[in-house]
């Protein structure tokens, strides 16, 4: 029987209210720097392709995720502009972009997301959160309005595991005391979200507005073109 729904956090929740590398390259004028968003965009992916895992586990103090945390991020965009050489200031760049995608009005929930997870709630499901995210993640929750829906949020950072590996989505499951066919994850990428959950003996539904049906199901994996379509899986309880 279904009685958790997991969900992925940026992708699948809210989304950046521009894209990503838009951002990067606006803000980087602002330093100086006339960066092309298009190429930046290629060296984001590339650069966040070859990085390790944002994943550092609870063995550490609070204050040294963070900076660990800030560590990784300042790693990932000096690669992404060549080592940051190109700016006079790229320790004052750098901390604007980190404070930039800290602020909740810098992104966007999806329109259901309230909702949905609200009627989740309100059927007995627990509801949890597990996301390749840092601690800005919690800030964000809260400033759209989601953060009081969840009973617990995994982060990678935190967790010592990201996603795909099955271990960051079994800590998430032990918060719950919940056998892994008990549960569901909701997310928007097949590599981290379908895969990493089916690894772990999860049910999970990939998320993608081009998705032709409304759902399809084939065994425990269901594909969905909407984020209120969650609610239909767990009431046609397609995942028992």
């Amino acid at each position: 029987m279904l009685k958790a729904v997991f969900f992925d956090a940026a992708g699948t929740l809210f989304e950046p209210r521009e894209p990503v590398a838009l951002s990067y390259a606006r803000l980087a004028r602002d330093y100086g720097v006339d960066a092309d968003a298009a190429t930046v965009g290629e060296a984001f992916r590339r650069a966040f392709r070859d990085a390790p895992p944002l994943a550092f586990g609870s063995g550490h103090c609070a204050g040294t995720l963070r900076s660990l945390e800030r560590r990784w991020w300042r790693e990932l965009v000096a690669q992404t502009f060549g080592g940051g050489r190109a700016f006079a200031d790229f320790e004052g760049y750098f901390d604007t972009l980190f404070a930039y995608f800290a602020e909740p009005a810098n992104w966007t929930v999806d329109a259901a997301a309230a909702s949905t997870v609200q009627r989740l709630k309100g059927r007995g499901l627990r509801l949890g959160i597990i996301s390749n995210f840092d601690f800005r993640l919690y800030r964000i929750l809260e400033g759209l309005g989601l953060g009081g829906f969840f009973d617990s949020i995994t982060i990678s950072s935190e967790a010592g595991y990201a996603k795909p590996a099955p271990e960051v989505f079994q800590s998430a499951i032990a918060r719950h005391s919940l056998y892994p066919y008990e549960a569901l994850h909701v997310g928007d990428s097949e590599h981290h979200d379908v895969a990493g959950a089916e690894a772990a003996g999860l049910a999970a539904a990939l998320l993608n507005p081009r998705e032709p049906q409304r759902i399809r199901v084939a065994g425990r994996i269901a594909r969905i073109s909407a984020l209120d379509a969650v609610i239909e899986l767990t009431e046609e309880l397609a995942f028992p």
